[in-house]
C-alpha cells in the first residue's frame, strides 16, 4: 500500500517537475529566439531626443521657435524630486528596485484583472522607455517579450537616473507637448522647479491617455486621477500629511481654462523674419535637424526698426490701397444659419490678426447692414458699429459694398471702429548694417499671416533705374569720372524682338551730360550709351561681383534694370558702396548654438585685437581688422556715393528723404510703373523697398519710387539714425577734390560756389579729361529738341558763380556739340 503511494506521487512528481522543465525550456526558446535581432541598447546611451529650436533676438529674448514635437530636454539631475516622485508614483512605484520588470506588479495587476477590478498596465518605466524608443507602440505578446528582454538588458547598461531621464523628456503629454518642461509650460506657465505637488500630480496622470484628461474639457475625470496620484505619494512617504491633504482639495487651474497666461503669448507672432531664417537654416542643416536639434538661434533683427519698418510698409500700401477707391474684403464668409453664435464662428475662420496699423486690426463679421450705420460683430470686443462716413473713400453704400455674414477687418479709432482691407498691392522693406552684414529689419509683405511668401528674399521683380549705379560703377572703374560727358540723345536698336527705342521717363533729350546728372535725374538714354560704351559683359560682371545676379544676361535693356532680382540682393550691394567698396555678406543670423551650448556658426570672422584686454586706455576702442574682400576701387566706391547723394539733394529722390545725417541712394520705376523702389544707405546702414502687385501691372499714372517708396525709406531710416547715428562719408585716400559744372561739365575754379557747383573726387595723378562727349556709338542727330537744363541765376544766357578773386563770373549755359572741344577745357 505504502509502495503504490509513494509510486502514485513519485510519478505525480516526475510528471510535474518534467512539465516545469518543458515549460522553463519553452519558455527560455522563446525568449532565446526573441532575443535575437534586437535592437541595440547601448545605442540609448548616446541618444538625444528631438527638441525645440528657438530663435532669440540680439537682446536674448525669444522670438520664435520650432519644433515638430514641442520638447525642451531636461537633464535628470535639474528635474525637482517632487516631479521624479509623482511620475514614479502613477506609473512604477518600485522603480528603483526592479531589475527592468516587476514580477510583483505583473501578477497584482493579473489578479484585479482576474478579480473584477479591471485591467491595468504592468509595464514599468524601463519598458516604456524601451517601447517608445525601440519597439513602437504594437500591441502583441511578441512585442511584450521583447520588452521583457532589452528592459532587463538597459538596467545593466544604463543606471536609473538616465532611464528616468529618457523617459521624462520623451513622453507625449498632450498639447503638443513632449516631456515634462515642456508641459510644465503648456499647462501652467511655470518652470520645473515652481510647480506645486497638484500640479506635478496632474502632469504624471497624463501619460495614461492626454486627451482624456484636458483639465477644462474633462476637469472632473482629471482631478479623479490627480488625487490618485496625490494618494500614491502620500502611501510612498513623497508628501506629508498635511501637503497631501492641501494639494488634494486644491482647484485645477490652467492655461487652458484661462488662470494663466499662456507662454505664447509672450512670443510674437511669427513674422517674415524669423520665418525666413527657419527657410535659411533649413537649407543650410536639413530641416530635419532644424525641427530637432535644439538649436539656439541668435537673430541679428532689431524688434523696434524692425516693428518701425513693418508699419512703415504697412501704411504706405494701405494709404495706396485706399486711393484706388475698391473694396474687395477679406474674401471670407460665415453662413446665415451659424450668425446666431457668430463668435464661434468667427473663431474658425482664418483670416490675419497680426496686423497694427494704427492699432490693431480685428477680424469682424457683418451682421445688419443699415443706411447711416453697419452693424458688425467683433471678436473679443462683442457688437460695435460703423458709421457711414467710414466708407467716403468707396463709390457705393453699406448695401451696396457688403453683404450680411461678410468676414471684415475693423480697428477701433477714437470713440467708434473704421473698416480696413489687407491691400491687394505689396511690397517689401529691409535695413541692413554695411559693415557686418547684419539684417536689423525685414518685411516682406503687408501681413505675414495674409500671406507667407517672403519679397524680400523670394520676389524676383525689375529692378528698373535701382540697377543703374552698376552701370556707372562699371564705368568709373573703366576710366571714365563723375564730369565725363555722354550723350543724352534718342536711340534706336534692332533686337530679335524688333525695334527698341528706350525713351527717359520725362520723354524729353538734353544732349551732351555730365555723368553725375545722369544717375542724379535717372537719365534712361545716357545709361544705355554708357553702357554700350564700357561694355555689357563689364557691366554684367560688375553686376555678378556683388551678387545681383548669378549670370546677367548681356542685353542692353538690362542696363536699365530689365532683368529680375530681389530686394535681398540689392540692398546687399547697395552695401558696398557704402563701406567702401568691401565685399559684405547679408546675414539675419550672428550665432547659432547647438543644445550643448557650443557654438556651430557665427557670422563675424573678423579679428578684434584688442578684445582680450582686461582694459583699454581711455579714448581707446578695440582694433578691429578686416580680411574681407574688395570688390570696388575704394575712389569710384565714394564717387559713386557722392553721385548718390546727388540723387537725395537734387535728383528724382529730392525732397523725400530728409535725415540728420548724409545719404544717398536710388529711386527705381519700372516700364508702366508695375515695380516703384528705392534703395539707399548712410555711412553704417543701407534699406531698401519696393512696392508692386505679385502679378505685376502698372500702379497707375504718376506711380513712382521717389514717391511711394522714398516715404517708406525715410520713415524707417530716421529711427535707425536716431538710434544707430551716422556721418559723412569716408573720403578714402589718393585722390583730390575739383570744382565743376554739375550740369555742363566745366571746370570751375577751386573758391567758385553757387547751388550749380559741386566738388567731384578724381584720382590723383589721373588728370580728368574735359571737352570729349560719349555717345556709345550711337550718333546724336542734328536739329534734336534738346532741353537745357543749366538754370541761370536771374541772368540770361548764362550761370553766376564767384571766382577766386570774390568777382561773380557767369559760365555759359551753352553746351557743346558731340565730338566739340575747347581750350577752356568746358568739354
Amino acid at each position: 500500500m505504502i509502495r503504490a503511494f509513494l509510486s502514485f506521487f513519485g510519478s505525480i512528481f516526475t510528471l510535474v517537475t518534467m512539465g516545469a522543465l518543458a515549460a522553463a525550456l519553452s519558455i527560455g526558446a522563446v525568449f532565446w529566439i526573441y532575443s535575437r535581432d534586437l535592437p541595440d541598447t547601448d545605442q540609448l546611451a548616446q541618444y538625444t531626443p528631438p527638441t525645440i529650436s528657438r530663435i532669440y533676438s540680439s537682446e536674448g529674448r525669444i522670438i520664435d521657435e520650432f519644433a515638430k514635437e514641442r520638447r525642451l530636454f531636461t537633464p535628470a539631475d535639474e528635474i525637482p524630486d517632487l516631479v521624479k516622485h509623482a511620475f514614479i508614483s502613477a506609473e512604477d512605484k518600485n522603480f528603483y528596485n526592479h531589475q527592468g520588470y516587476d514580477p510583483r506588479g505583473m501578477i497584482s495587476a493579473a489578479l484585479d484583472a482576474a478579480t473584477g477590478n479591471g485591467v491595468r498596465g504592468a509595464s514599468t518605466i524601463t519598458q516604456q522607455v524601451m517601447k517608445n524608443f525601440l519597439l513602437g507602440g504594437e500591441r502583441s505578446a511578441e512585442r511584450k517579450v521583447k520588452e521583457l528582454i532589452l528592459a532587463a538588458r538597459i538596467e545593466k547598461t544604463l543606471s536609473k537616473d538616465k532611464i528616468l531621464e529618457l523617459y521624462l523628456n520623451e513622453i507625449f503629454l498632450g498639447q503638443n507637448s513632449y516631456g515634462v518642461t515642456a508641459a510644465a509650460q503648456s499647462y501652467f506657465n511655470k518652470s520645473l522647479s515652481e510647480l506645486e505637488p497638484q500640479e506635478a500630480a496632474f502632469l504624471a496622470a497624463l501619460p495614461k491617455a492626454p486627451s482624456t484628461y484636458h483639465p477644462v474639457r474633462a476637469q472632473k475625470r482629471s482631478i479623479e486621477r490627480r488625487n490618485y496620484v496625490l494618494r500614491e505619494m502620500y502611501d510612498n512617504n513623497y508628501l506629508t500629511e498635511e501637503e497631501y491633504r492641501e494639494a488634494r482639495v486644491a482647484p485645477l487651474l490652467s492655461v487652458q481654462g484661462g488662470d494663466y497666461e499662456s507662454f505664447r503669448d509672450e512670443i510674437p507672432p511669427r513674422d517674415y523674419f524669423t520665418d525666413e531664417i527657419r527657410r535659411q537654416l533649413s537649407r543650410d542643416y536639413g530641416e530635419g535637424e532644424f525641427f530637432s536639434a535644439g538649436l539656439s538661434v541668435r537673430a541679428t533683427i532689431d524688434p523696434e526698426l524692425q516693428q518701425v519698418a513693418a508699419v512703415a510698409l504697412q501704411e504706405a500700401l494701405e494709404s495706396y490701397d485706399r486711393s484706388r477707391g475698391r473694396w474687395r474684403g477679406t474674401g471670407k464668409s460665415i453662413p446665415a444659419e451659424k450668425l446666431s453664435d457668430w463668435k464661434a464662428a468667427l473663431a474658425n475662420v482664418k483670416v490675419a490678426r497680426d496686423i497694427e496699423v494704427g492699432g490693431h486690426w480685428y477680424p469682424a463679421v457683418v451682421l445688419e447692414l443699415g443706411d447711416q450705420s453697419m452693424r458688425v460683430g467683433v471678436e473679443g470686443q462683442g457688437e460695435q458699429s460703423v458709421p457711414r462716413e467710414d466708407i467716403r473713400w468707396l463709390p457705393g453704400s453699406f448695401r451696396d459694398e457688403f453683404e450680411v455674414g461678410e468676414v471684415v477687418h475693423v480697428r477701433r479709432e477714437g470713440d467708434s471702429w473704421t473698416l480696413r482691407q489687407v491691400p491687394e498691392v505689396q511690397g517689401a522693406f529691409m535695413a541692413m548694417d554695411v559693415d557686418t552684414g547684419r539684417v536689423l529689419a525685414m518685411q516682406g509683405g503687408f501681413s505675414y499671416q495674409n500671406s507667407v511668401f517672403n519679397r524680400a528674399t523670394q520676389a524676383t521683380r525689375q529692378p528698373g533705374s535701382s540697377f543703374k549705379p552698376f552701370v556707372y560703377a562699371a564705368a568709373l572703374d573703366s576710366g571714365f569720372s563723375p564730369a565725363t560727358i555722354v550723350v543724352d540723345a534718342p536711340i534706336e536698336i534692332n533686337t530679335p524682338q524688333g525695334l527698341w527705342r528706350p525713351k527717359n521717363y520725362s520723354n524729353k533729350f538734353y544732349g551732351p551730360t555730365p555723368l553725375r546728372t545722369g544717375i542724379e535725374q535717372s537719365r534712361n538714354l545716357m545709361t544705355v550709351r554708357l553702357a554700350q560704351e564700357v561694355g555689357m559683359d563689364v557691366v554684367g560682371g560688375y553686376a555678378e561681383r556683388f551678387g545681383v545676379y548669378d549670370n546677367m544676361g548681356r542685353f542692353l535693356a538690362n542696363s536699365l534694370g530689365a532683368e529680375e532680382t530681389t530686394l535681398y540682393k540689392i540692398v546687399a550691394a547697395y552695401s558696398m558702396f557704402a563701406n567702401g567698396g568691401e565685399r559684405v555678406q547679408p546675414t539675419l543670423v550672428d550665432r547659432v548654438q547647438d543644445r550643448w551650448g557650443r557654438t556651430v556658426y557665427k557670422h563675424d570672422r573678423r579679428e578684434c585685437i584688442d578684445c582680450d584686454a582686461a582694459t583699454l586706455e581711455e579714448g581707446f576702442a578695440p582694433t578691429i581688422v578686416s580680411n574681407r574682400e574688395r570688390v570696388m576701387n575704394a575712389i569710384t566706391a565714394y564717387q559713386l556715393t557722392s553721385m548718390m547723394k546727388g540723387v537725395v539733394e537734387n535728383g528724382t529722390a529730392r525732397g523725400k528723404v530728409n535725415l540728420s545725417v548724409p545719404v544717398a541712394g536710388k529711386t527705381g520705376t519700372t516700364n508702366d510703373a508695375k515695380d516703384v523702389w528705392f534703395v539707399g544707405f548712410t555711412s553704417n546702414i543701407a534699406a531698401g523697398c519696393y512696392i508692386g502687385y505679385d502679378q505685376p501691372r502698372s500702379l497707375g499714372e504718376g506711380a513712382s519710387g521717389g514717391g511711394m517708396c522714398a516715404p517708406v525709406f525715410n520713415k524707417v531710416m530716421q529711427a535707425a539714425t536716431e538710434k544707430y547715428g551716422g556721418g559723412p562719408f569716408e573720403v578714402p585716400p589718393g585722390g583730390h577734390f575739383i570744382k565743376i559744372n554739375r550740369y555742363t561739365g566745366a571746370r570751375l575754379p577751386d573758391s567758385a560756389e553757387g547751388p550749380d557747383v559741386v566738388a567731384e573726387y578724381f584720382r590723383l595723378g589721373e588728370e580728368p579729361m574735359f571737352g570729349v562727349a560719349f555717345d556709345g556709338g550711337f550718333a546724336m542727330g542734328s536739329n534734336l529738341p534738346l532741353v537745357d537744363e543749366a538754370r541761370g541765376a536771374g541772368v540770361s544766357g548764362g550761370q553766376q558763380v564767384r571766382n577766386a578773386t570774390g568777382e561773380t563770373v557767369t559760365i555759359p549755359t551753352k553746351k557743346a556739340t558731340y565730338g566739340s572741344m575747347s581750350s577752356g577745357g568746358l568739354y
